[in-house]
């Protein structure tokens, strides 16, 4: 009886450990699963919709930052996904047309050409997705960001200041997708991802940066002593010049003036230096002075700049400085966004009021505000495409480093309206 009774309990000491080793490789395997590198893509299941015309006013409010995609699609950013909705139109947020998410990398930007949407990863991953269908059109690897995301509760950074990730035209009429990161400068064709050229420099030493009309890519030097702005031909990666305004201090800014989203195709800049400012076309080989373009304040759509003075509102031709219209108004009103031919403005009462850029003619003016909604707002990042206007609204009183339900001033924090 000792000896079986011996033997039994040496054998359950073994049991036990095997048990316990089969519980580990379980929890092994589930850890893999769940933490281990993934993607999941949600393609649409139904078809493209067509373009909408939306009746003027507030069209509804949203959870997260719209970026409009040929007049049809409305692109959501959060940490680690990208989503489709439609129509345009709709009141609030739909069920996904399509949705792409990865796992662990976080998402870093945005941009749009066409029905092209291309996201950068914080591990350095490019993904082009066909916006028709969700499916994805290539891959590429690009210089790593050095960050992860920080688009908050609504992604406006993310869809409307992409991180180190703009778009440009090349003088041969090529799309390219220009990609600034730690170890340098890339330019890939939009079409199918091919890597053009890189320039391998220490990403940290530049300092503002955009894309001009005229095909180059233009980035500050911040590394330089003086800081100076280098041109680079957006399709070749070649350096055209390295170039700084005469008068200068030792630092320089940029400030994209007319461009597409964010900072792609501008045929304006502005440089900022030792408490000055200096507009310049930046349509040709070289940035031409345009002094009309020098206040702060000033905004450019095509070959018209405007100029707000207090309830007066200018519009000057950017060529010879010339008066095209001039608006005076009741109300104090600032311009907050402006798109192809229509110049977007926002009283202190929250009335957006929208103007013919070209004439001054008024198109539209309503309160944004969502039905019979009452919220105190500031305004957060501003939007406008396709004739629609997103506004992020912000609590009134939130510090920038509140947390995000006294960041912003609702639950739907962006009102989407139809100009």
């Amino acid at each position: 009886m000792r000896s079986r009774s011996g033997g039994l309990l040496r054998r359950r000491p073994a049991a036990a450990v095997i048990a316990a080793a089969l519980v580990v490789a379980a929890v092994a395997v589930i850890v893999y699963r769940v933490l281990s590198p993934a993607e999941v893509l949600t393609p649409a299941r139904t078809g493209y919709p067509a373009p909408v015309s939306a009746a003027t006013g507030v069209v509804g409010t949203l959870a997260s930052a719209p970026l409009i995609v040929d007049g049809r699609l409305r692109i959501y950013a959060t940490d680690r996904q990208v989503r489709a909705d439609q129509p345009v139109d709709a009141r609030t947020r739909r069920t996904p047309y399509w949705s792409y998410r990865r796992w662990p990398a976080e998402l870093i930007g945005i941009v749009a050409s066409g029905t092209t949407v291309v996201s950068r990863w914080s591990d350095g991953d490019l993904v082009a997705q066909d916006a028709r269908t969700g499916r994805i059109r290539w891959r590429a690897d690009g210089p790593p960001p050095g960050h992860g995301y920080d688009g908050r509760r609504t992604g406006a950074s993310v869809n409307y200041t992409p991180a180190g990730l703009i778009l440009a035209t090349g003088r041969s009429g090529r799309t390219v997708l220009v990609v600034i990161g730690g170890s340098g400068l890339r330019g890939l064709d939009l079409a199918d991802g091919e890597q053009l050229w890189r320039v391998d420099i220490d990403g940290a030493c530049r300092a503002g940066a955009l894309t001009t009309t005229a095909g180059q890519l233009a980035t500050v030097d911040a590394c330089a002593a003086p800081q100076t702005v280098e041109f680079h031909d957006v399709e070749t990666g070649d350096l055209v010049r390295r170039w700084r305004p005469e008068d200068a201090g030792s630092e320089l800014g940029l400030v994209p003036l007319g461009c597409g989203n964010g900072e792609s195709n501008c045929p304006g800049m502005r440089t900022t230096s030792a408490g000055t400012s200096r507009g310049w076309l930046v349509d040709g080989d070289e940035p031409v002075p345009v002094p009309v373009l020098d206040p702060t304040d000033v905004v450019l759509d095509g070959d018209v700049a405007l100029t707000p003075s207090g309830r007066e509102l200018v519009a000057r031709s950017v060529r010879d400085g010339t008066e095209l219209w001039r608006r005076t108004g009741p109300e104090m009103a600032r311009i907050v966004a402006v798109q192809p031919g229509r110049l977007h403005l926002l009283t202190d009462a929250h009335e957006l009021i929208t103007l013919n850029s070209m004439t001054g003619a008024q198109r539209s003016s309503f309160p944004l505000v969502a039905g019979d909604e009452v919220v105190p707002w500031r305004t957060g990042f501003v939007y406008a495409a396709d004739g629609f206007v997103a506004v992020e609204r912000l609590a009134a009183a939130a510090p920038p480093d509140a947390a995000d339900p006294q960041f912003y001033a609702a639950p739907q924090p962006v009102i989407l309206a139809a100009t």
